[in-house]
C-alpha cells in the first residue's frame, strides 16, 4: 500500500522552535510503544443502572438474582489487579514506561442538578476515557452517569506530561448533562425484531441533541480517525469532534457496523494491526459504503475466529462481548499482545506474521474490557502518516 508522511506534520505537531523534549506523541495503534498507562482495579464498583446503561447477570441464574450494587469484593480486585500488574511488568521488561493512575475509591453517589448515582465505576479502561491524537491529549464526554468524574485518576499524570512537554496539547471536551432527556430508554425494550429493522437507523440509548462519545470508539491511522457511531457515541460528538480535530489537519470519518445492535467501543470490532491490515469481527461487518474507503486504499480485513468463550461462558459479571479476544494490545508493527485463553486468535496472528505474546487477562474482563482497553498508550515512535492517499471518490 502507499504510504505518505503528511503535509501537515508541523501543523500537527505544534510550532517549530528550540529542541523540546518529546513526552506526548501517538498518531497510530501499531508504531513502536515507547510510554503507557495501564489501569488499575483499585476502589471499583459494579456498574449501577441508569438511562445509558442496564447491565445484566450473565448464563443461569438464582431465582430472584439481580445485578450486585456497590463496590466489588476484594478478591476480585486482587485476581485483575494481578493480571495488571503483571502486563505492566512485562512491558517494563521490553523497555517501555508504564505509568498507572492514582487510586480513587468510587464507592461514593454521585450528584449533579440534572440526576444522581449511587456509586461510580472503576479506573481498569482508560482507553475509554483519554485518547493521544498526535501531539494532542483528549478527555472524552463519556456517555454513562457513573463514568462521568472517571477522567480525574488520571488527571495528575495528564497535569505532568502537560508541565514537560511544552508542545503538548490538552483538551477535555465538554460535558453533557446526563439528563433523562439526553437517553432514549425506550432503546431497552426494543425487540431483537425491532432492532433489526431498525439497524440503518443507528438509534440507540443516547440521543441526538448534545455531543457524546467515549474515546474508545475512536481509532487513529495516522492522518486519519476513524469513529464509530454507537450507544456511547453520538453523532453530535462526531461533529464537535471534527470540529475540534480537522483544523489540525486530520480526518475524522464515522463508521458503521449495522450487525450490531448493542454497540459499544470500536475495539472489539474494528482493529488496526499494521499499515493496511486490520481484524475485523465476523458478527459485525463493516457497512459497506465504509468498507469501500479501506478497499480503495489497498487495506485488508482478517476476521477474527471464534472466541475461547461463548457470550455465556463469559464472567458471570463481565458486561463485554466475547469478542474481547479482538481486543489485542499492539506494541510494535510486527509484535502483538493476547489474552492467553485466545487461542485463535493467537495461530491467526502468527500466520501473519507477527510475534505474539501472551498474557493471562481473563480477570480483568469484569471490568469491562482487556489488554487495549486496559492502557492509554501515551507516546510511540513515528510521525503522522497517511495511509489513505485515495480520499476522494472514485
Amino acid at each position: 500500500m502507499s504510504v505518505t508522511t503528511s503535509p501537515t506534520d508541523a501543523g500537527l505537531a505544534g510550532s517549530s522552535g528550540p529542541e523540546v523534549p518529546t513526552v506526548v506523541s501517538s498518531w497510530n495503534e501499531w508504531d513502536p510503544l515507547e510510554e503507557v498507562v495501564v489501569g488499575r482495579a483499585d476502589g471499583a464498583c459494579f456498574d449501577p443502572a441508569e438511562p445509558g446503561y442496564r447491565p445484566q447477570i450473565r448464563g443461569p441464574r438464582a431465582p430472584g438474582e439481580t445485578f450486585p450494587v456497590g463496590p466489588k469484593s476484594a478478591e476480585t480486585i486482587r485476581r485483575a489487579n494481578e493480571e495488571l500488574d503483571n502486563l505492566s511488568a512485562l512491558l517494563a521488561d521490553r523497555g517501555i514506561v508504564v505509568r498507572r493512575p492514582d487510586v480513587v475509591n468510587f464507592d461514593h453517589p454521585l450528584r449533579t442538578p440534572e440526576f444522581d448515582v449511587p456509586t461510580q465505576y472503576c479506573s481498569v479502561c482508560p482507553r475509554d476515557v483519554v485518547i493521544t491524537l498526535g501531539r494532542q491529549v483528549l478527555e472524552a464526554t463519556m456517555s454513562r452517569r457513573a463514568r462521568y468524574f472517571e477522567y480525574l485518576p488520571y488527571r495528575r499524570l495528564i497535569r505532568d506530561y502537560w508541565n514537560r512537554d511544552p508542545r503538548m496539547i490538552w483538551t477535555a471536551a465538554p460535558k453533557p448533562s446526563m439528563a433523562d432527556d439526553m437517553y432514549r430508554e425506550e432503546f431497552w425494550e426494543l425487540t431483537q425484531e425491532e432492532r433489526f429493522a431498525r439497524m440503518h437507523e443507528f438509534e440507540f440509548c443516547v440521543g441526538q441533541e448534545e455531543p457524546v462519545f467515549d474515546a474508545a470508539d475512536m481509532t487513529r491511522m495516522g492522518r486519519d480517525v476513524f469513529v464509530q457511531e454507537s450507544m456511547t457515541t453520538n453523532r453530535p460528538g462526531i461533529a464537535w469532534l471534527r470540529r475540534e480535530l480537522e483544523p489540525r489537519g486530520l480526518r475524522v470519518h464515522p463508521v458503521h457496523f449495522p450487525l450490531d445492535f448493542f454497540p459499544s467501543h470500536i475495539d472489539c470490532t474494528f482493529v488496526p494491526l499494521r499499515p493496511g491490515l486490520v481484524l475485523t469481527n465476523p458478527d459485525r461487518p463493516i457497512k459497506d459504503e465504509d468498507a469501500t474507503f479501506f478497499t480503495k486504499n489497498d487495506w485488508r480485513f482478517l476476521d477474527a475466529p471464534e472466541a475461547s468463550s461463548t457470550n455465556d461462558e463469559m464472567p458471570k459479571y463481565c458486561q463485554s462481548s466475547r469478542w474481547l479476544s479482538m481486543n489485542v494490545l499492539s506494541i510494535s508493527p510486527d509484535t502483538i499482545i493476547c489474552e492467553d485463553s485466545e487461542v485463535g486468535v493467537h495461530r491467526l496472528l502468527r500466520a501473519e506474521g507477527f510475534e505474539v505474546i501472551t498474557v493471562p487477562f481473563r480477570n480483568v474482563y469484569e471490568f469491562g474490557g482487556s489488554l487495549h482497553c486496559a492502557t492509554w498508550d501515551v507516546r510511540r515512535t513515528g510521525e503522522c502518516a497517511d495511509y489513505f492517499p485515495h480520499f476522494g471518490p472514485g
